[in-house]
């Protein structure tokens, strides 16, 4: 006689009946060594193995005194004990805190202070030390767990404990009590509290997105559902699939990607190394990787300038290859292109000379990407489209539990972030606001009724802030962000955030471009550089020196400013961008100028760069 599994009434529940369903296969694939390259070795762990670490994790939190659903702060970069340690708050019955080991001290404190954080997870002594003089002032904080490495010499060894420490301590707490994880699962509800993530923000004090485990348990179905809707299981998630992980974990999305393969069993190679996303592509092999669009944008300017470097006709050969297959795909795709049989040819033999060769640098195992977290411009999609890798647009917010909408490839259409996922509606307002209704919706803000009220209205519709529209087939457009539009002092609207998109598309050595002109007389904009990208430009053209003297050169001014040309012949008289100054350094997360899920703060970067702005309207 068999026991049939019980149904998922919590995230919890449902990491135990995949564990149960297939312990044997491998779950997670992890650098054996993280200070070393590449290459070093990786580790692997089992469903069954995931389950005993988040046990014994779960037994050492309980026995440190945490309750059900009081709240567990994780402030560490990306790797496969962050993952296992929210598996173990889960198990546990708490609430997971996500904080970005970048956020900076005077956030972290409130971001502890307003969740009521118990216990705080850090990266190692170093994050520890950083955040010493803000614990000072949380006596809630009973317990600090160490990831990785030792505990300080001169921390209270009764408060602070190292990973290692908490894994022995939860062995021994569960082997005395062995129901305790059963009875704290079997405890929860769907809409018991599963987790708070505190939007990084791109203007003003973070809020803190409550999200029950009803939310991540219709996210991750409607994800799955959306995904095996198709014709020929083309976009089906299956226990064969292999998924790139080095997504902030942080965020809602790299949190959502903890989750679904939990749902459908396939393993997940986890590594947060952004400096290392090129170099374990090929090497992992991945079926699918989820990212925001910067790494896209990077990934496509770093081919195309190394082809371009070769000259000759590996240039000329790479050129025409990316035009004919971008056509393909275009015409495929619902885009303005079309697709005589000579062009189709073409195509063929430029697949097999080129853009085969680009996809082993991916690893060549590509079904598709995912793109999320902010506008990706049509032609990058296009070129990947091209390529043989398709990346699929998401939309969706931290007060929505991730994805809301997501492009799939049998109704897949460049610029378009796809249809509402199953369950979800999708409206328009009168002024051209997202709309969003359904249950992936969050509970609240923590502690912010009035924030809560302002967002989600009587009926239940999630104003979103963007704009957009919505064509036939259902899917949906972004035109930009409704505190981002500005008007020009002639009474002209512009959407910035759909012009910079434009252009990291037409220049594939930009990094970032913000487009400046609210109330003034014209459109400018603040543009900076790739480094790798200009090094490589400089050594090529016989510029020397550093890259600040790199990016002040005249032929550095040349080359942009044809590029501005180029994107300017696509605007709008009033959108053209008039002026720009090429930046000496280039907007970074330490200087709170981009989040650090790369959205850009637009009102810190005009702040730091006044002086060069009103240069600019001088």
């Amino acid at each position: 006689m068999t026991t049939a599994t019980p149904s998922p009434t919590s995230t919890s529940r449902l990491l135990k009946n995949r564990a149960s369903a297939t312990p044997d296969r491998h779950a997670y694939t992890f650098p054996a060594d993280l200070s070393a390259p590449t290459g070093a070795g990786w580790d692997s762990l089992t469903w069954s193995q995931v389950d005993d670490r988040a046990s014994a994790l779960a037994a050492g939190l309980i026995s440190l005194g945490l309750q059900p659903t009081e709240r567990v702060a994780i402030a560490a970069t990306t790797s496969i004990r962050w993952a296992l340690v929210d598996y173990g708050v889960m198990y546990a019955g708490g609430a997971t805190v996500t904080v970005y080991p970048t956020t900076v001290a005077e956030d972290v404190d409130f971001i502890l202070s307003d969740s009521g954080s118990r216990v705080l997870v850090v990266e190692d002594a170093a994050q520890f030390a950083r955040l010493t003089p803000v614990l000072a002032e949380l006596p809630q904080i009973h317990h600090v767990i160490v990831l990785y490495g030792d505990v300080p010499e001169d921390a209270d060894a009764d408060s602070v404990l190292s990973y290692a420490d908490l894994l022995a301590r939860g062995r021994d707490y569960y082997g005395a009590h062995p129901r305790v994880i059963d009875d704290r699962i079997n405890a929860l509800t769907p809409e018991h509290l599963a987790t708070v993530i505190y939007t990084s923000g791109t203007t003003g004090r973070p809020k803190g997105v409550e999200l029950p485990h009803r939310t991540w348990l219709y996210e991750i179905d409607a994800v799955v559902e959306a995904a095996a809707a198709g014709p020929d299981d083309i976009g089906r998630l299956t226990v064969d699939d292999l998924q790139y992980l080095w997504l902030p974990l942080a965020h809602v999305l790299g949190k959502l990607m903890l989750l679904i393969p939990v749902q459908v069993g396939f393993e997940t190679a986890i590594d947060g190394r952004t400096s290392m996303i090129t170099e374990n592509l090929p090497v992992i092999r991945p079926t699918y990787m989820v990212s925001p669009p910067r790494v896209f944008e990077k990934a496509y300017g770093g081919v195309n300038t190394m082809m371009q470097s070769a000259g000759g006709v590996t240039g000329t050969l790479f050129t025409w290859a990316s035009r004919v297959c971008s056509q393909i795909f275009d015409a495929d795709h619902g885009g303005d292109a079309t697709a005589s049989p000579w062009l189709r040819a073409q195509a063929k033999t430029a697949d097999r000379l080129v853009m085969a060769k680009v996809r082993q640098r991916f690893g060549g195992r590509i079904r598709y990407f995912i793109s999320g977290a902010a506008a990706l411009d049509p032609d990058i999609a296009r070129w990947f489209g091209g390529a043989g890798m398709m990346i699929l647009e998401g939309y969706g917010l931290t007060e929505t539990c991730a994805a809301s909408s997501l492009a799939m490839p049998w109704n897949y259409r460049p610029g378009y972030i796809g249809a509402p996922l199953p369950g979800t509606e999708a409206r328009t307002d009168e002024a051209g606001e997202i709309l969003l209704r359904g249950p992936g919706m969050m509970d609240g803000f923590h502690n912010n009724p009035d924030a809560t009220a302002e967002m989600i209205d009587a009926d239940g519709w999630l104003h979103t802030g963007d704009l957009g529209e919505i064509d036939d087939a259902g899917r949906i457009r972004l035109t930009g962000r409704k505190k981002e539009l500005f008007k020009t002092s002639n009474g002209k609207y512009v959407a910035p955030t759909v012009i910079e998109a434009k252009f990291k598309g037409i220049c594939p050595i930009s990094s970032q471009m913000v487009v400046i002109g609210d109330n003034r007389n014209f459109t400018s904009a603040l543009i900076t550089l790739d480094e790798d990208a200009v090094t490589s430009w400089a050594q090529r053209n016989g510029v020397a020196g550093f890259y600040g003297r790199i990016v002040a050169s005249p032929q550095m001014r040349e080359v942009v400013q044809g590029y501005v040309d180029t994107l300017n012949e696509g605007l709008n008289q009033w959108e053209k961008i008039k002026k720009f100054t090429i930046m000496s350094r280039d907007l970074t997360v330490e200087d709170q100028e981009i989040t650090p899920s790369l959205k850009l703060r637009r009102t810190v970067v005009t702040e730091h760069f006044a002086d060069d702005i009103a240069a600019l309207y001088a």
